[in-house]
């Protein structure tokens, strides 16, 4: 992967660029709470098995599922967001980055254009970017309520990029699936010591310090 000479990279943020992915495990159990340890149970196994996925689908899917309750309205849909940023959005600025995760942006921005396609909000995700001192580094930040592969084929599109030389990094299956839905080159992080989410052929790496040269 090191030595390709890439168009364009396009960045997931939760555990590709920062550490952030047990604070979004942690915030969804915590939100759960009042319905009991074997609902939190639930909703933590289904968010670490559906990384990508944007909150709001997650939310839905546990209120029929999990909570078998009326569809949420949009006042629901709502405060249920608001109380979720207010226990993730400060801790995201302050965690770790992913070792060579900065390194290899500030080395790479000067030369191509990088792009952040995340399941996070895309008003909240922008702040996060700002706020780590990382917004000058991206050509473009996007994040839900679009999906993934229709953010990855609307970047492709307006910069007019080959896909096969396009390299979409990302840390779940939602990421895969969005390079292959565009054909673009992929590469996978998977945290030391978790499960690998990918099929066997997908090449992985543990940080991102082996792409820096």
């Amino acid at each position: 992967m090191k030595n390709s000479d890439w168009q364009a990279i396009i960045f997931d943020f939760d555990g590709v660029v920062v550490e952030s992915g047990k604070i979004k495990t942690q915030a969804f159990a915590e939100l759960y709470r009042p319905y009991g340890e074997e609902i939190v149970a639930a909703v933590v196994q289904f968010h670490t098995q559906n990384g990508g996925m944007s909150r709001y689908r997650k939310f839905r899917y546990f209120q029929e599922h999990f909570l078998s309750k009326p569809p949420l309205t949009e006042a629901e849909e709502k405060q249920l967001d608001i109380h979720f940023s207010e226990l993730v959005v400060e801790a995201v600025i302050a965690a770790e980055a992913v070792p060579g995760a900065v390194e290899l942006i500030r080395q790479q921005a000067g030369k191509i254009p990088l792009f952040v396609a995340s399941g996070t909000p895309e008003t909240e995700l922008k702040v996060i970017v700002e706020r780590r001192g990382l917004a000058p580094y991206f050509t473009e930040v996007r994040g839900a309520p679009a999906l993934k592969k229709t953010i990855i084929a609307e970047i492709l599109s307006a910069y007019a990029l080959n896909p096969e030389s396009v390299l979409m990094i990302g840390d779940a299956m939602a990421d895969l699936e969005g390079a292959q839905a565009n054909s673009t080159a992929f590469l996978g992080r998977v945290y030391p010591g978790d499960p690998n989410p990918f099929p066997e052929h997908v090449e992985i790496v543990p940080d991102l310090r082996g792409l820096v040269a």
